[in-house]
C-alpha cells in the first residue's frame, strides 16, 4: 500500500527579515473602518488559503497565506515573468529539510490597500507551492490578520480598526520566536503542548517528543509529508481525541509526527510541540492573529466551547 501524501507548507528561511513599510488608508473612526482591507479567500486543493497579491505593480497573482513562513516566497516562473534576477543564495529550512535556494529583491508587494517594500524572497517551483507565491510573516508583522471561515473572507489591519477583541470568546497570549507566535497554554489528550498556528499546512504536524508522550495511547500509520520545496519526509499519522487551547477544544485531531527541521529552528524540538494546520482551524468561525500584541483570538461556533 502506497503511503499517503499530505501538503506541509511551513518554511523558515534563515534570512534577515526585510524592513516592511505598510501604507495605511483611512483617518479615524468610521472612515478608518471603511478602509479595512477585506480580501476574498480561495481554497487550493489542500484547503489552504490563497489571496490576490500584486508584485511590482503587476498582477494580481495567487499567493498562499502562510503564518508558518518567515519570508514571502516567489515562484521561479513569476520571478522570470517580472524580470527579477537572483542576486544571492540563502539557506532555507522547510518541514522536510534544509536546502540552499536563490533569492530575489522585491521592490513592492501590494495586498489590498497595503504596500510592502524591499522584501527578500526565496524562489521555489510553483508546482510544489500550488500558487504563484507565499505571503509570509515579513508582510504580516505589526498587523492583525483576521480570518472569517464562515464567509471565506480575510481582513488585515490594526486591531482597533478590526473591532478589537469584540466577538472573540478566547484570547490567548503567545510568545514570539523567529517571528512566529507560540502558544504554551494548550494540552492534547492531557499532555502539555506548544502550538504554532500554521495556515500553510493542510494537516497538523507534531514533533517526536509529542509522539513519545502520546504513543501508548494512539496507533499510527506511515505517510509522507510533501513540502512546498518539493521534498518529502516520512511521518507517522495518528489521531488525538482532543486538543484544548485555553478552553477551545479541537476534537479528533489528525497529527503527522515527523523529524521536521523546522521544530529545531524554532527551538521547540525538545518538548511536545505541534503546528496546527488548516484541517482543524476550519472548525472555528473566526481566527485572528495579532502580531503586534502577540495575541491569538478564537471565535468558535455556538455551543462548541
Amino acid at each position: 500500500m502506497e503511503p499517503a501524501t499530505l501538503a506541509a507548507a511551513l518554511l523558515l528561511p534563515l534570512l534577515s527579515t526585510a524592513a516592511t513599510m505598510p501604507v495605511f488608508a483611512g483617518q479615524d473612526g468610521q472612515q478608518q473602518a471603511a478602509a479595512v482591507d477585506v480580501l476574498a479567500i480561495r481554497k487550493d486543493q489542500w484547503s489552504r488559503m490563497t489571496v490576490p497579491v500584486k508584485v511590482q505593480e503587476q498582477g494580481p497573482f495567487r499567493f498562499l497565506i502562510d503564518t508558518g513562513s518567515q519570508n514571502t516566497v516567489l515562484s521561479k516562473n513569476l520571478a522570470a515573468r517580472l524580470a527579477l534576477v537572483p542576486n544571492r543564495r540563502a539557506r532555507l529550512v522547510s518541514i522536510a529539510g534544509t536546502q540552499i535556494v536563490d533569492t530575489v529583491e522585491i521592490d513592492q508587494i501590494d495586498l489590498g490597500r497595503r504596500s510592502f517594500y524591499s522584501l527578500t524572497a526565496p524562489l521555489l517551483e510553483s508546482e510544489h507551492m500550488g500558487a504563484d507565491g507565499i505571503l509570509g510573516l515579513d508582510s504580516l508583522q505589526g498587523q492583525r490578520v483576521l480570518v472569517d471561515f464562515t464567509k471565506n473572507l480575510m481582513a488585515i489591519d490594526d486591531a482597533r480598526s478590526l473591532g478589537g477583541n469584540r466577538g472573540f470568546e478566547i484570547v490567548v497570549e503567545a510568545r514570539r520566536r523567529s517571528g512566529q507566535l507560540i502558544m504554551a497554554d494548550a494540552r492534547i489528550d492531557g499532555v502539555k503542548v506548544q502550538v504554532v498556528i500554521d495556515t500553510g499546512a493542510e494537516t497538523s504536524i507534531g514533533n517526536r517528543a509529542l509522539q513519545r508522550a502520546l504513543e501508548k495511547r494512539r496507533k499510527s500509520q506511515t505517510i509522507e509529508l510533501l513540502s512546498v520545496t518539493g521534498h518529502q519526509i516520512n511521518a507517522d499519522l495518528g489521531y488525538a481525541r482532543s486538543l484544548e487551547i485555553a478552553g477551545v477544544a479541537f476534537n479528533n485531531v489528525a497529527i503527522a509526527f515527523a523529524d521536521a527541521p523546522a521544530f529545531a529552528a524554532l527551538k521547540i524540538d525538545q518538548r511536545p510541540s505541534m503546528l496546527l494546520g488548516m484541517r482543524d482551524l476550519r472548525n472555528l468561525d473566526r481566527l485572528a492573529i495579532d502580531f503586534s500584541s502577540r495575541k491569538i483570538l478564537f471565535d468558535v461556533p455556538s455551543g462548541a466551547l
